[in-house]
């Protein structure tokens, strides 16, 4: 097993026994001081967590010159806003970590008149609290192949929640929910996804998909363009939106990231809009 992917597994693990020292406290009386039989266990544990994710970081991020940027086409069609983008920040997300290096998030963030409310509705500060995914224009956009590829995971099943983008709702995520999804594995944080194998060790990650739309199976084969899912709020997430990077392997634990480009739009910056012209069916195939 490499360092890589033990490294989650003891992170797991740390927050399992954390969890089992708190409860313990609550439901058993263990002999001797309260610092010896729950503080400092449970501050050893903690120390060890905090050594893990630096160790998880490090085996993660990418060693020696970094890869050429992979050029593939673009996985959505239609106007859309960059977030958490690597043409700003390296790692994009705070962490190698899951082979997110250069990882990028977009909103579908359509154009609207001049005296209509932009279509994708605003982070409020405490109310609403949450908004249902079919109130974002992401939610349900086509989601497609960014190259003739082999499809070698496709997750779905996971329900698609109710938004993130309050402060109340946002410190949930960050302080409770993400961290319980972290707990539990990788599949939990990326949700409904689909991943795909483009050849020359370069894999693609599409994640958060909707559920019940991906259109693809482990072994199928695509071609560039075709849809395979449909943009969703599944996962560790504040709304609807495609997280998109790829990486070396297909292991999300065990993978370190690959830098990319898409055709014809390049690496969006933060906040920065970019439109895809739609293609028909015909032109897929022709492709």
């Amino acid at each position: 097993m490499s360092v890589r992917t033990a490294v989650p597994i003891a992170m797991r693990l740390s927050w399992l026994v954390l969890f089992a020292l708190v409860i313990s406290e609550f439901f058993t009386d263990l002999p001797g001081p309260g610092w010896a039989t729950t503080f400092l266990p449970a501050t050893v544990v903690l120390v060890l967590m905090v050594a893990t994710t630096a160790l998880q970081a490090r085996a993660a991020a990418p060693r020696g010159e970094p890869r050429p940027p992979v050029e593939v086409d673009p996985p959505v069609t239609g106007r859309w806003t960059a977030l958490n983008s690597p043409a700003d920040k390296v790692p994009s997300h705070g962490t190698h970590g899951y082979g997110q290096t250069y990882a990028i998030d977009i909103v579908a963030d359509p154009e609207t008149g001049e005296d209509e409310p932009p279509a994708r509705p605003a982070f409020g500060r405490l109310w609403p609290l949450f908004r249902r995914s079919r109130a974002f224009p992401a939610f349900g956009a086509p989601l497609l192949a960014v190259a003739d590829a082999t499809v070698v995971r496709a997750s779905d099943g996971q329900r698609d929640h109710l938004s993130r983008n309050s402060l109340p709702a946002l410190a949930y995520l960050m302080l409770i929910e993400g961290n319980i999804r972290s707990i539990v594995g990788v599949h939990r944080v990326i949700g409904n996804h689909v991943i795909l194998d483009l050849g020359d060790s370069t894999y693609a990650v599409y994640a958060h998909a909707q559920r019940g739309s991906l259109r693809v199976k482990p072994g199928d084969t695509v071609r560039a363009g075709q849809r395979i899912a449909r943009c969703g709020n599944s996962g560790n997430t504040t709304e609807p939106h495609l997280h998109f990077h790829l990486m070396d392997g297909p292991d999300l634990d065990n993978a370190r990231g690959v830098p990319f480009t898409w055709r014809g739009v390049g690496v969006p910056a933060n906040g920065e809009t970019f439109t895809v012209e739609e293609q028909s069916e015909e032109q897929v195939a022709q492709a």
